[in-house]
Parts: C-alpha cells; structure tokens; sequence
C-alpha cells in the first residue's frame, strides 16, 4: 500500500534519524494521550487521531514485526487499504516526533519527494493498496518512549490520515 507506506515510515523512520527541523504547521493534530482511542487493525501501536470515518485512506490493517520495533533489527511493516482519492504532487505530511516530554522533530514535509525513500513516486492512484517493506532501525537509538504523529494531507487539504504512536519504548 504505497500511501500508508510512506506514513508508517514516517512513524518509525523519523527515531532514526531525529535531527532535521524544518517549519511545522501549527493547525496540526499535536500529540495528546488523553483523547479517545481510535486503533487501527492489526498488530500494531496505532491509533487514527479522531474517528477515521472522514478521512481519505481506509486502512484494513497494519501489522510490524516485531511490535513493538526493537533498535537494531529490521521492522517489517505489513499494510493493506484503500486509497479513496488520487494524490498528487503538493500533498503534505506534518510530522512530530517526542522522546519523553522532548520534541525532537516537528516539520511539514512534501508527501510525494518523500515517497522516493521507499521506491515510489506520485501520483498514487485511488483503489485498493498492499505493502510489505522493510525498514533497518538503527541500533543508536535513545533508550526510552517515544510518541509519533503523521497527519497527511492531499494538494487540496483535504485530511488523507492521521495517525499516532505513544509510548513506543526503546531499551538498551
């Protein structure tokens, strides 16, 4: 699934690599752990932002293995959905990543030039959508929790998805 792809790296890849900061888009979804929980299916730390009813990406599943992703081993990460709209050039991803109470990253990124990190190019083409990729996690990363948001958005700000991760925790 091309699409839910390039959020799920955004939701782990971004523990990797946590120093780039670039301008973040302050009428996104931030990070609140006392907000009602919308999982997504599968074997995952998942939850859609609000209630996924209005949102462009119907996920069926996600699944990682391993879950939760160990530093230093490969996450394989395992999709299925349905892309209810074509995304084009100029769809955004605004991203924070948190370890503990620390923001480590908090940008707004070009959806589509990202899409190349994992082999793939816009326009995604709405319909049905499988991934299998898989994602080197480094063994550098910080022992602790870690809390991660992607809220998506097309050309025309219509919200694709919006998913979080809390409490994904790093040991030595």
């Amino acid at each position: 699934m091309k699409f839910l792809s390039a959020g799920l790296l955004a939701l782990t890849v971004p523990l990797a690599n946590a120093a780039a900061f670039s301008l973040f888009d302050p009428s996104q979804v931030s990070l609140k752990t006392d907000e009602p929980k919308f999982p997504v299916e599968g074997d995952n730390p998942l939850n859609y932002c609000a209630d996924p009813a209005s949102y462009r990406l119907e996920i069926e599943s996600v699944d990682l293995t391993p879950n939760p992703p160990q530093a230093g081993q490969k996450l394989i990460i395992s999709a299925e959905g349905t892309l209810l709209d074509r995304v084009e050039k100029g769809a955004k991803v605004n991203l924070e990543v948190k370890w503990g109470l620390i923001t480590l990253i908090s940008q707004t990124v070009d959806l589509c030039d990202e899409l190349k990190n994992v082999d793939m190019a816009c326009p995604l083409e709405k319909g049905k959508m499988v991934l299998t990729k898989e994602v080197e996690l480094p063994k550098q990363i910080p022992p602790g929790s870690y809390s991660v948001l992607a809220d998506v958005y097309n050309k025309d700000l219509k919200q694709v998805t919006c998913l979080t991760a809390t409490n994904i925790q790093f040991h030595l």
